[in-house]
């Protein structure tokens, strides 16, 4: 028997209700184009600080354009991951807390 993976879809919509339930909180989808192709799936403002989520399903990996995007995220002060679940997310969450 398969077991079910969520599509990326389901769990940026999944993350997205979670983190803007939270009290100060704001959590959006970047709509990617061509000329911004690399860029986090999800930007957060969390209690004043910049968190920047890439949605993965479960088994797949960030492109190298996609890890390198995070990086420069990162060296910049934001808090960044490759998240593949709402509870992904609350790990973080707990991390800079």
């Amino acid at each position: 028997m398969k077991k079910h993976i969520p599509t990326e879809k389901s769990i940026v919509k999944g993350i997205l209700e979670y983190l803007n339930k939270l009290p100060g909180c704001k959590a959006i989808k970047f709509q990617g184009t061509i000329n911004r192709a690399g860029e986090p799936d999800i930007f957060c403002c969390y209690k004043g600080k910049m968190l920047l989520f890439e949605v993965k399903r479960p088994g797949n990996k960030p492109t190298m354009l996609q890890e390198a995007t995070l990086g420069m995220w990162h060296e910049a002060g934001a808090v960044t991951a490759v998240v593949y679940s709402v509870d992904d997310v609350k790990k973080v969450l707990e991390a800079i807390s």
